[in-house]
């Protein structure tokens, strides 16, 4: 029997595990820890390591799961930028779910353009104490606007289907241009440059990479227009939090909806209401009126948890029965 450690426990997660795993009749250890150097000792006789975003999965940590005789990193997400891929090799290899729910994550991003353009939350608080009036809920059609979306992969390509929906002029920034999906859905590839000097709204659909690291800095952000609104739903480091803060109190950036955030780990997906520990440039930012943050909820739909679930599983038993799997990094 395959004997799987799963790390960054939620009780959804154990939910839909318990669900899918009917089939499969792996043996898992649910854990609440966060995966990394200190406790990758408790993976010792497990032969995979179910991870999560905000586990961390560098060299150390897969020096000490392979001495322990861990032999698959089983990542239930889509994204492997915590995992150090040079440190796999023939007797441990990793896994990733590449496509749970494109749609999730960008109806999430457009709920948060919805929510900061509109201010349905702050509008919402105020009819709670019968106050009715409209002062300050001032918005803007998004209808004509200009959207510029950085990454065209399949949340990049949802969210232009959206925007146009919408009625808006989309423009897209991608190392890889998709010709096709920017014929089929009416896009068109710009430049980096151009695409921040002529969105009204900028919302980040891309991977993180060495080379996108802090691709919102205060470089790129001097070369925005005035009063442009910035979504993030990928990764929070795609955003230097500083920088963002600077633009956002010089009124360069009008509004922000984050649903990451560059320094999330410690907090993101946690309940620290009771806890004393404080991120500073966190703390700013949820007191700014014009910023909105989840807790990386936009993957959080029934439809994602299960194909998560589907595809980790099975993405465990292709590695352990035919030696390879189509979603092997």
């Amino acid at each position: 029997m395959i004997k799987i450690a799963f790390f960054s426990t939620k009780e959804y997660d154990k939910k839909i595990f318990d669900k899918y795993n009917k089939k499969y009749n792996y043996e898992i250890t649910y854990l609440d820890s966060q995966l990394n150097a200190e406790t990758a000792p408790l993976a010792k006789g497990y032969d995979v390591v179910c991870v999560f975003v905000n586990d961390v999965v560098d060299k150390e940590t897969i020096k000490i799961l392979k001495e322990n005789n861990v032999k698959l990193i089983a990542l239930r997400c889509a994204g492997f930028n915590n995992v150090y891929l040079k440190a796999l090799d023939e007797n441990i290899k990793a896994v990733r779910v590449p496509a749970y729910s494109p749609n999730a994550v960008a109806e999430h991003a457009t709920a948060l353009l919805l929510e900061i353009n509109r201010k349905i939350y702050k509008a919402y608080q105020r009819t709670k104490k019968y106050n009715f009036t409209l002062n300050g809920l001032l918005g803007f059609d998004i209808c004509g606007k200009t959207i510029g979306v950085i990454g065209t992969g399949k949340i990049g390509k949802v969210f232009c289907q959206i925007m146009k929906g919408f009625g808006a002029n989309v423009i897209a920034y991608d190392v890889f241009e998709d010709k096709e999906a920017e014929k089929q859905i009416g896009f068109k590839y710009v430049t980096l440059d151009t695409l921040l000097a002529k969105s009204d709204i900028i919302s980040l659909h891309c991977p993180l990479t060495k080379e996108n690291e802090n691709l919102v800095n205060d470089e790129t952000i001097n070369k925005m227009k005035k009063g442009v609104i910035i979504i993030n739903t990928s990764r929070g480091k795609l955003i230097n939090s500083s920088s963002l803060i600077k633009g956002l109190e010089s009124e360069k950036i009008k509004g922000v909806g984050l649903d990451v955030f560059d320094e999330e780990a410690d907090f993101f997906l946690n309940d620290m209401s009771m806890e004393y520990k404080r991120n500073q440039n966190l703390s700013v930012l949820l007191s700014m009126p014009n910023v909105i943050i989840t807790s990386h909820q936009a993957f959080f739909t029934r439809e994602a948890l299960n194909k998560i679930a589907e595809d980790t599983c099975q993405n465990i038993k292709d590695i352990f029965e035919t030696g390879s799997c189509v979603n092997e990094l």
